[in-house]
């Protein structure tokens, strides 16, 4: 049995439909024109792509229903926003999306972790603060709470944010009645802002004009993150050899966006 292979409750992932390229031509076609039916076709015609990205974080650490789940709302994010102007194939946009979405659902059920040397420094900070408390009924400075616990300032820091509770970015920070705002609203999403749009367009235009080869060992590389061994089992090749072609890909697309 492939290792690899992820089980959902509910589907039979041996017998998903993959459609074929004139197939997802003519359903988004049928969707731009306002046929629901045709954005549940895509949908279900690529569930392999999220599967193929969630296998990678089966490791009995995850939930794997949760991560097809999450997975599938990216999915639905790169259908609704597909541009098939573009001429770029619709899984190199739509891995990114559907990766972002399980990683961060990864980021954000992973309970924040602190050592324990941390944790106790942080406590007997706490205990020295009461002392001097009740003897100079006053809160120490930091410098005399640095010289007496042999510490230095990052270190004081770093030990009393220990004893802080995480905040959820969906944690309401303020309502009138009215919509309520969230932390996440207030969070600047700088990576987003830095993007070279540019850049992403010549790099799109690129990846068509490589031979279909060496665009999915591309993406199956940097984007899903598999291994050049596990490419070389799927495909049935030496490592060796998939190490050849995608250095040949990277050099053919530095070319083709100079």
């Amino acid at each position: 049995m492939n290792k690899y292979k992820v089980s959902i409750n509910g589907l039979d992932t041996n017998n998903i439909r993959v459609l074929k390229k004139d197939e997802m031509d003519e359903l988004f076609q049928r969707y731009k024109n306002g046929d629901e039916q045709a954005k549940e076709e895509i949908i279900n015609g690529n569930l392999k792509l999220v599967l193929s990205i969630i296998k990678n974080y089966n490791n009995g650490k995850n939930d794997m229903n949760d991560l097809f789940q999450v997975g599938c709302i990216g999915l639905i994010k790169a259908v609704d926003n597909f541009d098939t102007s573009l001429n770029v194939m619709f899984s190199t946009y739509a891995v990114p999306l559907i990766l972002g979405e399980v990683k961060r659902y990864i980021r954000d059920s992973n309970v924040v972790r602190v050592t324990r040397s941390i944790r106790d420094l942080a406590y007997h900070i706490m205990k020295f603060k009461d002392q001097y408390m009740e003897i100079h009924g006053l809160e120490p400075p930091i410098e005399v709470i640095l010289k007496e616990m042999n510490i230095t300032e990052y270190e004081l820091k770093e030990a009393m944010d220990s004893l802080k509770e995480p905040v959820s970015i969906f944690e309401p920070i303020y309502n009138d009645g009215g919509d309520t705002i969230y932390l996440l609203d207030q969070l600047a999403d700088d990576k987003e802002q830095n993007v070279d749009k540019d850049l992403i367009i010549s790099l799109n235009k690129a990846m068509t004009k490589l031979k279909e080869r060496e665009k999915n060992i591309l993406v199956d590389r940097y984007i899903v993150g598999k291994t050049q061994m596990e490419l070389a089992q799927e495909l049935g090749v030496s490592q060796a050899q998939i190490s050849r072609i995608e250095k040949n890909a990277i050099m053919n697309v530095k070319k083709l966006i100079k």
